[in-house]
């Protein structure tokens, strides 16, 4: 069974996203079971877990892209890629700061891409696209580098980028998968200061799958750690450390250190009551 949330996780504002008792299955194979998630406007969440745990898969079932075997997704009260949620999810992929080196964009006309839909492609409204892509250019930084080729653009540079493409389309919740991958520890945390402060500035929400357990640990406000199902929910400060997070994977010692061991129980009284963790020598 999935446990329960731990520590205290924000409550004063309304759901954007609910998924009740989820399973996904690809290629035959059950990737995601018994999956219960609620997040909520302006939290910065961590999605962490192994390879092959199910986060790519569960951001795909978010997005509407992978269909549920069992359970429901209610995304700002409608299911996933319902017209009633078009523009207001941001998608960044992992490969979406790979550019073609053959393919010449510059920043502006990559992020004037985020304000083009299917309603309004064909008509051009220049002044309120401008609006939009300027704005998105300043939220991420990238103001004297915004006519120049994405190719030219360092990895963090990039980054920024595409994040900026999904806020020119009025993004209300961003997902992104693995945003930190071949940039350097600089870079890394400039992103990562944009992205807590598009939460508190922007009144944004971010969803975010990161194999940078540290940098997480840094930056997000809630963690997840997802493998299968979900094992730990709550905020940073309370993730477990890497002892009891083998616990909660099931891994046990090999040396036969049995009189160290410790058993974890998560304990929740209620839905809006602290959890406690009860240890327990064996």
């Amino acid at each position: 069974m999935q446990p329960p949330a731990v520590g205290k996780v924000m409550t004063h504002t309304s759901p954007i996203l609910k998924i009740k008792d989820l399973s996904v299955s690809r290629g035959g194979k059950v990737v995601l079971y018994e999956v219960d998630l609620t997040v909520r406007k302006g939290e910065f969440i961590g999605l962490v877990g192994p390879n092959g745990s199910g986060k790519s898969t569960l951001l795909l079932a978010i997005l509407g892209v992978l269909k549920p075997q069992n359970g429901t997704i209610d995304l700002y009260g409608h299911k996933p890629m319902s017209r009633n949620t078009h523009g207001r999810i941001g998608w960044v992929s992992q490969a979406a700061a790979v550019m073609p080196k053959n393919v010449r964009i510059t920043v502006r006309e990559l992020i004037r891409l985020g304000t083009l839909n299917s309603k309004n492609m064909f008509f051009r409204r220049k002044s309120i696209h401008r609006e939009k892509v300027n704005a998105a250019i300043k939220m991420v930084g990238l103001e004297d580098v915004a006519d120049n080729d994405i190719a030219r653009l360092s990895g963090g540079q990039r980054q920024r980028a595409v994040i900026g493409r999904a806020l020119a389309s009025s993004a209300e919740f961003i997902l992104l998968d693995e945003p930190l991958v071949g940039i350097d520890r600089e870079a890394r945390n400039s992103l990562l200061k944009l992205l807590d402060k598009l939460c508190h500035d922007e009144d944004k929400t971010i969803l975010m799958v990161s194999h940078d357990l540290a940098a997480i640990r840094q930056t997000a406000h809630r963690m997840i750690y997802l493998e299968e199902s979900i094992r730990f929910d709550g905020v940073t400060e309370d993730f477990p450390d890497l002892t009891t997070l083998a616990g909660l994977r099931g891994i046990e010692p090999v040396h036969g250190h049995a009189h160290d061991k410790k058993e974890f129980t998560l304990v929740v009284n209620g839905p809006d009551e602290t959890p406690k963790t009860n240890m327990e020598e064996e």
